[in-house]
């Protein structure tokens, strides 16, 4: 094979993988539903557990699922180098002081966050908790991420969080998880039959 051959195919071959990359991005992120519900699945297993929460602490599921999804992408067992645990990530010591507060069910016990139904619970509830707190639900969600010693920081009076928001991995991941929403929402409409109005 020459030279001129070569750097031909392989011209062709690069502009090849970036078409088809590029038709799966869109296939995943705009295509039809059945390919998008493989980029954004919702486990049957874990929607009643999601419903009974949500309604519970007064959230939108769609939020807690897109919470789900980017927080462990549904693995039940992942624990962060940090010690959170389970589908939402939720520390220990979180899920310790929502349950001293009263903030979750005394059924639900703290030290049983690998248990997906308890850590939905007290993710749940501390969502609900951030969004108590800041009274917006993009800040709690910036809090759900950065923690709320940086939210606090970052809030200003009246402003939007996602201008102030000094962490570029939080800024993404309210992006995201507000798109999830909004996904999960259009691909799943009949799953949660009236959380979408929270």
């Amino acid at each position: 094979m020459t030279r001129d051959r070569l750097v031909l195919f392989v011209r062709i071959a690069v502009i090849a993988a970036v078409v088809g990359l590029a038709l799966l991005s869109w296939l995943f992120l705009r295509g039809p539903a059945f390919w998008q519900r493989l980029y954004y699945p919702m486990p049957v297993e874990y929607r009643a557990a999601v419903a009974e929460s949500s309604s519970r602490h007064d959230l939108n599921p769609y939020v807690v699922v897109a919470i789900i999804d980017a927080e462990s992408a549904w693995r039940p067992q992942i624990v962060s180098k940090a010690g959170a645990v389970g589908l939402m990530q939720v520390l220990p010591a979180t899920a310790q002081e929502l349950s001293r507060e009263g903030f979750v069910d005394e059924r639900f016990d703290p030290d049983d966050l690998s248990d997906p139904a308890v850590n939905i619970e007290f993710g749940t509830a501390y969502i609900r908790y951030l969004v108590e707190r800041y009274h917006e639900m993009e800040t709690a969600i910036a809090a759900y991420n950065a923690g709320i010693g940086n939210v606090d920081e970052w809030v200003e009076p009246g402003g939007d969080i996602r201008e102030t928001i000094e962490f570029p991995e939080t800024r993404h991941y309210v992006l995201r998880v507000m798109r999830a929403r909004d996904v999960y929402e259009r691909l799943y409409p009949d799953v949660f039959s009236n959380g979408a109005s929270r």
